[in-house]
């Protein structure tokens, strides 16, 4: 059971690794960051509108079209 136990445990890090590399993890760190930044300020008008999971993907597939860095296609 032990040994079951540590695959598990050595399988969710390489799956974190791999999204971490190839960018996956992105929305997670942006609705974070949004969230810790703007957690104060959530009544406040001028206070910036989280973006949607689909938004958020969109704007950063055009910002990467744009400003290519990188990448292989």
């Amino acid at each position: 059971m032990n040994l079951l136990a540590t695959v598990r445990t050595g399988a969710r890090n390489v799956a974190w690794f791999v999204k971490g590399v190839m960018g996956e993890d992105a929305w997670d760190k942006y609705k974070a960051h949004h969230e810790s930044l703007h957690a104060t300020d959530a009544a406040a008008c001028d206070s910036p509108r989280m973006m949607t999971e689909r938004e958020f993907w969109r704007d950063q597939t055009d910002r990467q079209d744009i400003n290519p860095q990188g990448r292989c296609c």
